[in-house]
């Protein structure tokens, strides 16, 4: 067949404009404000809400690009289709194994959070068992999971509603406890930026989507700022209410900041709450991050970078259900034997790797492909480098080394193939 939408093996586009947003938010919100937070605070001090602007304007400029590229290209995988598109089949490799081994660090620290909020003293086991059931939920097809998603967004951000009303009505919230001090590095404030990242990356589950959403051209580039503008609203009211309740090395200090929070505004009755509304958040995170890897999956096993058996799509609920099952499985070994914040700086790392091929293919648009302003491309191309060498050491070597291997895994593949597919 000619079309992508009808041939063998192609998914239905089930997916509407506000399953689209809800995708996106359920990845970036529950990430983002119960898992990066205290580690980026612990890097960047009091410059805190400096380094959420500076990551909010490289993840402007990566959605950008990733929204133009995803009308060209609706198809599932995201920024490994646009580089093997615009920049040659090695770019668009190693962006999808950036994305797939730096998004399945993500699951992990998300399964994780939800071990540590429901059950501090078995964080590990609860992991892995809510990775083996989101991933059922997700074999059952997409609309299923966009539906769950959404449940989870709104009970997440009711919350998220009330702990910042709760914080800045406090009488001891302190506006004081905002300013920028000596302690704000440039090194730390690129550090944090490049943590929070961690936590934008969510839209880049609407473009790994696009074979799946009806009316790709008109529905993905808006989708995509529609949901990292609530996003970044949400992170900026939180994160300013819990600076001015905790400042910032009491935020640094603490596995559970906006629990800490709103108990140190007298709402101990909110505590419970905040902490439910933190595995619930990580959960819905959890359930669309896996979503987007097996579709990144789904794409790399079609052009045979990743074993062919897991380019199947089920024939009744119409989902990649080998590579679900094969991303679930590797996503509950890591979650079994790492930690959270180890996760955080490994992820953070692939996806800005991804990102920058993301900007790199964006800037050989032509006007009529509908090329952004050529500033966009280069700011986040920059940012990228530059946030991802501000990691900290440990993220930039492990990233680093599995990035190496990635390449040198495709170069072994070309060097022993005898066909002509390359």
């Amino acid at each position: 067949m000619s079309s992508a939408g009808v041939r063998a093996g192609a998914m239905k586009r089930r997916l509407g404009m506000s399953d689209a947003v809800m995708i996106g938010l359920g990845s970036m919100i529950g990430a983002g404000i119960f898992a990066a937070l205290g580690p980026a605070a612990g890097a960047a001090g009091s410059g805190l809400v400096l380094a959420l602007a500076l990551a909010a304007v490289v993840a402007y400029c990566n959605a950008t690009c990733s929204a133009r590229l995803a009308v060209l290209y609706p198809q599932s995988g995201g920024t490994y289709v646009y580089g093997r598109e615009r920049l040659g089949a090695f770019w668009g490799y190693l962006a999808g194994w950036a994305f797939v081994v730096g998004k399945t660090a993500s699951c992990a620290a998300m399964a994780l959070t939800v071990g540590a909020y429901l059950w501090p003293g078995q964080a590990h086991a609860v992991a892995v068992a809510a990775v083996v059931a989101l991933t059922a939920v997700n074999y059952t097809g997409v609309q299923k999971s966009a539906r769950l998603t959404r449940i989870v967004v709104v009970l997440v951000l009711a919350v998220l509603a009330a702990v910042v009303v709760t914080a800045l009505t406090s009488a001891d919230v302190d506006t004081a406890r905002l300013d920028i001090g000596p302690d704000a590095t440039v090194g730390g404030v690129l550090q944090a930026a490049g943590l929070l990242f961690f936590a934008f990356a969510g839209y880049a589950r609407i473009a790994t989507l696009g074979e799946e959403v009806r009316d790709p051209a008109r529905t993905i580039p808006r989708a995509i700022p529609t949901a990292l503008g609530i996003t970044l609203a949400v992170y900026a009211l939180v994160a300013v209410a819990a600076l001015m309740m905790l400042g910032p090395g009491g935020l640094a200090n603490t596995a559970a900041p906006l629990s800490d929070a709103v108990r140190a505004a007298g709402a101990d009755w909110l505590v419970p709450v905040v902490r439910g509304a933190g595995a619930v958040a990580a959960l819905g995170s959890l359930l669309a991050l896996i979503l987007g890897v097996s579709r990144t999956t789904l794409a790399m096993a079609r052009d045979r970078h990743l074993p062919h058996a897991l380019a199947a799509v089920h024939p009744r609920f119409g989902v990649p259900h080998r590579a679900e099952l094969a991303v679930g499985a590797v996503v509950a070994v890591i979650a079994a034997t790492t930690d959270v914040r180890g996760a955080i700086g490994f992820s953070s790392f692939g996806v800005l790797a991804y990102y920058a091929i993301a900007n790199a293919s964006a800037w050989t648009l032509s006007p009529q492909e509908g090329r952004p302003n050529r500033l966009v491309p280069v700011i986040g191309l920059a940012g990228c480098a530059t946030l991802v060498v501000a990691l900290p050491p440990s993220a930039v070597l492990s990233g680093g080394t599995v990035l190496a291997l990635g390449a040198g895994v495709y170069g072994l593949r070309n060097a022993l193939a005898t066909g002509p597919r390359q």
